[in-house]
């Protein structure tokens, strides 16, 4: 429990950002876990149809800092390799 006025300020912004972090990782985990299953799997019309969502989810998290910016490029590089290997 907080001892002050600004640290239970604090404690509550933290709890705020935490939410907001997680729904976004999360997100970005879904998009990124369902176009790997889809080149897995070798469902190109599947994947290339994914990629844009994943790139974007992949943009807005780096744009508010929950990823950072190279992370979010390297996985939007990798992705990019995959799908133009998949025949």
């Amino acid at each position: 429990m907080a001892n002050t006025k600004s640290a239970a300020k604090r404690a509550r912004q933290n709890t705020g950002r935490a939410d907001a972090n997680k729904r976004v990782t999360t997100t970005v985990k879904t998009q990124l876990r369902l176009i790997r299953a889809a080149v897995t799997a070798g469902k190109k019309d599947e994947a290339l149809a994914l990629f844009p969502k994943a790139a974007s989810a992949l943009d807005k998290a780096a744009k508010t800092g929950r990823i950072h910016q190279n992370k979010a490029d390297r996985h939007k590089g990798v992705l990019a390799r995959q799908l133009a290997a998949l025949k």
